[in-house]
């Protein structure tokens, strides 16, 4: 079983599942490593892909991967398709606005760019797409694991740290650096929510990037435990 991974969701499956070979794509150095077999990095493209699973002869393949790691799932919904490898994408629920949430919804972070509706801003859309706003003259704060590479915005502040954050933690922060604005995706799940709740509580606009779509005809669980369930019936079939 390969679970591509990278998620809190992915480590649960993997705690879940015997026999399962977890899958990171390696963008941070230190990442919170899954029970079991590990391997880190990507497999080269469609081609090292497939020959990774006939190799290791995978009998089935969660993917688990964040809702944004889009090239990633479309390669593996193509190989396990064409290799006729049972593969199924578990996927947490989005987020939706409640009462008293002032949320914007754009198609893409270079949309959100250009849709922002303050001048002191709070990017949470992760250290790779800081290039999107580094023409603007907006003034930025972005927290990420690690120190994050140019291109940047000029005016920018970095806050290096690791979630989960609680509401209290959000609250503080936006409170210390004078946030107007938050831009985020939509990860969905209660890992990284509190700077919604910490958002709709300062009474401040929230730009938030769909979800890109699923490829055509793949199979979806939404939960740890459907994707366990998943598992347990492509073995007994």
């Amino acid at each position: 079983m390969l679970v591509l991974g990278g998620t809190g969701e992915a480590r649960r499956l993997a705690s879940e599942l015997p026999d399962v070979i977890s899958s990171l794509a390696g963008r941070v150095r230190t990442p919170r490593l899954p029970p079991g077999q590990v391997r880190v990095g990507g497999f080269g493209g469609p081609e090292g892909l497939r020959q990774w699973l006939l190799s290791n002869k995978i009998d089935a393949v969660v993917d688990a991967t964040h809702p944004f790691a889009a090239r990633m799932t479309a390669t593996a919904a193509k190989v396990t398709a064409e290799e006729s490898i049972p593969f199924v994408v578990l996927r947490r629920p989005g987020w939706a606005p409640g009462p008293g949430d002032d949320w914007h919804w754009v198609d893409s972070v270079a949309e959100a760019a250009r849709n922002l509706p303050a001048e002191r801003v709070f990017l949470t859309t992760g250290r790779e797409e800081l290039a999107e706003f580094a023409d603007l003259g907006n003034w930025f704060l972005a927290r990420s694991v690690e120190p994050p590479e140019p291109p940047m915005p000029r005016r920018l502040q970095v806050v290096l740290d690791r979630g989960p954050f609680t509401v209290e933690d959000e609250l503080a922060l936006m409170h210390e650096y004078g946030i107007q604005a938050l831009v985020t995706k939509d990860s969905g799940g209660d890992m990284t929510a509190a700077k919604l709740t910490a958002a709709r509580a300062l009474k401040i606009p929230v730009v938030i990037v769909r979800r890109p779509p699923l490829p055509d005809g793949v199979s979806t669980v939404s939960s740890v435990e459907e994707a366990v369930s998943w598992v347990r019936g492509i073995a007994e079939a």
